[in-house]
């Protein structure tokens, strides 16, 4: 079920799915909630409700001009996401710089948080900013151009290009370009005692050929701060398209034993 959820100065767009223990997909940049088109039905087939939001100010959602849409910003409002669908905890599964709010929500309320999940995410301050200097730069009187020239070297007539769609025309584009712009490293920089100490179980997906956040320099410290498992899948950057499969049996795996946790701490 596809719906529309009215916060204080955001409005979200929202997929929900499934039943049982819930369960946050967030996406990161430039991507939509579409990031997990393939994805999110298997784990909910699995047995868990699947929450998909486009982050505010990305996608269908909205957010008032005078709010920031970086990733500080996005772990509030998901919270507030939350309380509205009267969910007090829920296992969040995030993308790229969708990581950056999830983190965010663990280091700020460990206690809400069921598990956390990273795939191809950011680590302190590396946030692969340099891939995206050239939209944070762009000229807004130009903002029509920037989905051809993302489908052309992201999407390559692949699935991303659906992905993408939201940004086609100047009013995506110039959402885009904000986007970037609100997006601000060091917002993480300062989180590692905080994700040591949560407490929170994790886990660390990463494609094998992903050019934008290494392997060695990115996720295998990122699982090591926060005791995780790190999974290498056969993928690029992109893993919930490059390699859906994977990326949902390794997160079932996760959920299915957060699950027994569960349990286990109720007896």
């Amino acid at each position: 079920m596809s719906r529309t959820i009215k916060l204080g100065q955001a409005q979200i767009a929202l997929d929900d799915i499934g039943a049982g223990a819930p369960v946050l997909l967030l996406h990161g940049f430039p991507a939509t909630r579409r990031l997990w088109s393939q994805v999110a039905p298997m784990i909910a087939a699995a047995g868990f409700r699947v929450l998909a939001p486009d982050l505010a100010g990305y996608g269908a959602s909205e957010a008032v001009d005078s709010e920031s849409v970086g990733m500080e910003r996005q772990a509030r409002w998901m919270f507030e996401l939350l309380d509205v669908l009267g969910i007090g905890r829920a296992a969040v599964v995030a993308h790229d710089v969708g990581s950056a709010a999830a983190q965010l929500m663990v280091a700020n309320a460990p206690e809400r948080v069921r598990g956390l999940a990273v795939l191809d995410g950011v680590y302190a301050g590396e946030w692969a900013m340099d891939a995206i200097a050239s939209i944070r730069e762009w000229n807004p009187d130009d903002a029509h151009r920037i989905f051809k020239v993302l489908a052309r070297r992201l999407a390559k007539g692949g699935p991303l290009r659906e992905i993408l769609a939201a940004y086609d025309g100047e009013r995506g584009g110039s959402r885009l370009i904000r986007a970037a712009r609100d997006l601000d490293p060091r917002q993480t920089e300062h989180l590692a005692a905080a994700l040591s100490a949560s407490g929170v179980p994790a886990l660390v997906l990463w494609g094998e050929r992903d050019d934008f956040l290494p392997v060695d320099t990115v996720a295998r410290p990122l699982a090591k701060l926060l005791g995780a498992e790190l999974l290498v899948l056969p993928g690029g950057h992109f893993t919930p398209v490059d390699c859906p499969r994977e990326v949902a049996d390794a997160l079932c795996g996760f959920l299915r034993g957060l699950a027994l946790q569960g349990d286990t701490a109720s007896h």
